[in-house]
């Protein structure tokens, strides 16, 4: 079943200027359940302009949404059914028809976007001859070429011709591809998209008052021209940006590009033919399919916690984190800001502690000078932080979560020391990377108090938490866990305890995999050059890097002894990078970067053969493949979805590759290899 149908629904105001026609979009839900577009829409807005139509004597009119919700464009349930161009080429060309009709009415027309307005939602606003936006609304615009497509019900046409093609490009283009940017309500004016901004409960009777004022004369609105400026070198920045981007690999930000320079040159009707032709070539790619997919998951399937426990979590007024190191300081300022609760952070040295307390009051100072927090919520944040080299100071904790290295007797020593001073309901964590939960558990003496809670570098940017569950943690202990993770607007996935669990797995598998490249022959920027143009976030070798490679050696390690050398080998020449002390495969030269001479000296041994990049993109998805393969079989997660889910949320892969299992069903990996597809509808 699709969206609930959203209805246009025409009252008439008679105003001192006179009758003026109030259309409403409401699909009869809350806000919980923003209004959308479908073909039964757009006819409702058909039938509520042949009602104003009717009225020879309606002076004005002025569309707005249900309350704090104005319109979330297209109904994309329905786009995993659409097949062919033809079916692409009539939803554009269905939207373009119905809304031009705005255009067309013989009086001023006002979109009061009184909240949320998304792709097609935005779009219907761009319609009216005058916007105006509530000062308090966020998540505007445009994010069609975040989900493989592009604004296709004249976004990309009127949108360029009001306000220019660079920031026709910046919102379009730009925001979609960093991380689906919002806007919201004082950018519309800045950017030129509204023309009044109105605060507070009498949004709507501003707006409507400004439209009285505009039909009486009393009020004209002004607007620059657009600035066309240096298109060449705009469009050539913007290209640079979506290739950094994407690669190559996902056809929808270039189109929209062609999209926005070619509304420079053309009139609304040719701009709107060019976005029906584009929407029907992209709405049937792999990319879309995937991206609409990545999108439920995102927003549908990930609200839907597996594995939840019954049972009722536990509060936390006070958390301890153990060691100091970068991950622990990250962990630190996230439960300090999301939860505005004291965190006292320990260490085995007064230096460590030192270092990790500068480093969490320096990210709070950093989000009062962005303007995120005023700088007294920054100097009260920072003041919810203790550095300790005493367990004792644990004793009132609700939660402790360990960050240390990454040794088992080390990890043991530590929840030992804790649990003596600590209370009997105290929640004890692991951010291990790969380590056995159950097997730190068995030096507690409440066992059923202790729970895998694996977050992922950057603490800050990616949203996902792996919750692992031993076979004695207990229900209150996994309920709370869940629940801390959603308090830090983290996705919790629960995972079973295995090597690595799975993020980590599916990642060393694939750097496996590069390394017996590189031993038999293919240069690291071959293989990072192949993986990228699959559109990869980041060239696993760059990856590496960020990990660290002790900490990638490490996690190495525990799956090589866990399932043996023929899936994890132990790469020799990797050991010798990490023994030398090496940080990264390449140096920067200038604003490029080359592979470190020193690497290429340690890398010995190496053989000879030539590889094609599909060869490599082929072996490395295949081993992959393979690898998910047993992973889901392991029941290490519930579904395929969880390992989409988790490869998107910990790993950043993108919409557009719909996380990986799905990517490797479409792209006809998982058919070859293992004779099988991962989804099913």
């Amino acid at each position: 079943m699709g969206e609930p149908v959203t209805r246009f629904y025409p009252n008439f105001y008679q105003s001192p200027a006179g009758k003026i026609a109030i259309v409403t979009m409401d699909n009869g839900f809350d806000y919980k359940k923003p209004n959308t577009f479908s073909e039964a829409a757009l006819a409702s807005l058909g039938e509520a302009l042949d009602t104003v139509c009717a009225q020879a004597d309606v002076k004005g009119l002025l569309l707005t949404g249900k309350p704090y919700i104005f319109a979330a464009g297209a109904d994309l349930t329905q786009v995993p059914f659409v097949t062919t161009f033809e079916q692409g080429y009539q939803i554009g060309s269905a939207g373009h028809a119905t809304m031009k009709r705005l255009l067309e009415l013989p009086f001023p027309t006002l979109a009061a976007i009184n909240g949320a307005a998304l792709g097609g939602g935005l779009e219907i606003s761009l319609y009216c001859n005058y916007r105006t936006v509530a000062a308090s609304a966020v998540a505007i615009g445009f994010p069609e070429c975040f989900l493989g497509l592009i604004p296709g019900w004249g976004g990309c046409t009127l949108a360029t011709k009001l306000i220019g093609p660079e920031k026709a490009l910046e919102i379009i283009v730009h925001n979609a591809l960093n991380q689906n940017r919002m806007l919201k309500g004082p950018q519309l004016v800045d950017l030129g998209l509204a023309d009044r901004c109105f605060e507070g409960a009498e949004f709507l009777d501003q707006s409507l008052q400004l439209l009285v004022d505009i039909i009486g004369g009393k009020e004209v609105i002004e607007r620059k021209p657009p600035k066309i400026g240096n298109l060449k070198a705009v469009l050539k920045k913007s290209r640079d940006f979506v290739d950094a981007r994407v690669h190559g690999a996902a056809p929808a930000p270039y189109r929209a590009l062609e999209l926005i320079e070619g509304a420079t040159k053309c009139g609304l009707d040719e701009g709107f033919e060019q976005e029906n032709i584009a929407l029907g070539e992209l709405i049937k790619t792999r990319q879309c399919k995937c991206s609409i997919y990545s999108f439920d998951l995102v927003n549908r399937y990930a609200k839907k916690v597996k594995g939840v426990p019954d049972a009722k979590p536990r509060s936390v007024t006070k958390v301890g984190v153990i060691g100091a190191g970068l991950m622990a300081s990250q962990l630190a300022q996230l439960f300090i800001y999301r939860l505005g609760v004291p965190v006292v952070m320990k260490d085995i040295k007064q230096e460590f502690v030192d270092k990790g307390c500068a480093y969490v009051q320096g990210e709070f100072r950093k989000l009062a000078e962005k303007g995120r927090i005023s700088e007294t919520r920054a100097r009260y944040l920072a003041s919810l932080l203790r550095g300790t080299l005493d367990y004792a100071d644990f004793a009132a904790c609700d939660f402790v979560i360990e960050a240390v290295f990454e040794k088992m007797e080390v990890k043991k020593q530590v929840f030992t020391e804790t649990e003596a001073v600590v209370s009997p309901q105290c929640i004890l964590a692991t951010n291990t990377s790969s380590l056995s939960v159950t097997e730190m558990a068995s030096a507690l003496k409440r066992p059923e108090r202790l729970v895998g809670f694996h977050f992922f570098n950057p603490v800050a940017v990616l949203p996902l938490v792996e919750i692992i569950k031993t076979e004695r943690t207990d229900a209150e202990t996994l309920a709370s866990a869940f629940a801390l993770a959603k308090q830090l607007k983290k996705t919790g996935v629960l995972v079973k305890d295995a090597p690595a669990f799975l993020v980590n797995r599916v990642l060393t598998r694939m750097l496996t995999e590069c390394f017996a490249l590189i031993n038999e022959g293919a240069g690291f920027e071959q293989v990072d050059e192949a993986l990228l143009a699959l559109g990869l976030p980041m060239a696993p070798f760059d990856l590496l890097a960020l990990v660290g490679f002790p900490v990638a050696y490490h996690v190495a390690e525990t799956l090589n002894h866990a399932f043996g050398r023929d899936r994890f080998p132990l790469n020799d020449n990797f050991k010798k990078l990490v023994e030398a002390g090496k940080t990264a495969v390449y140096i920067p030269v200038g604003k490029a970067k080359k592979v470190d001479p020193e690497v290429d000296t340690l890398w010995n041994g190496r053989g000879n053969r030539a590889f094609h990049p599909e060869e490599i993109q082929e072996r490395v998805l295949s081993a992959l493949a393979r690898e998910i393969d047993l992973i889901l079989s392991e029941k290490i997660v519930a579904s395929s979805r969880d390992v989409d889910l988790a490869m998107i949320m910990g790993a950043g892969w993108p919409f557009f590759m719909g996380g990986i299992t799905m990517y490797l069903d479409l792209a006809g990996i998982t058919p070859k290899m293992l004779q099988k597809v991962f989804f099913s509808f």
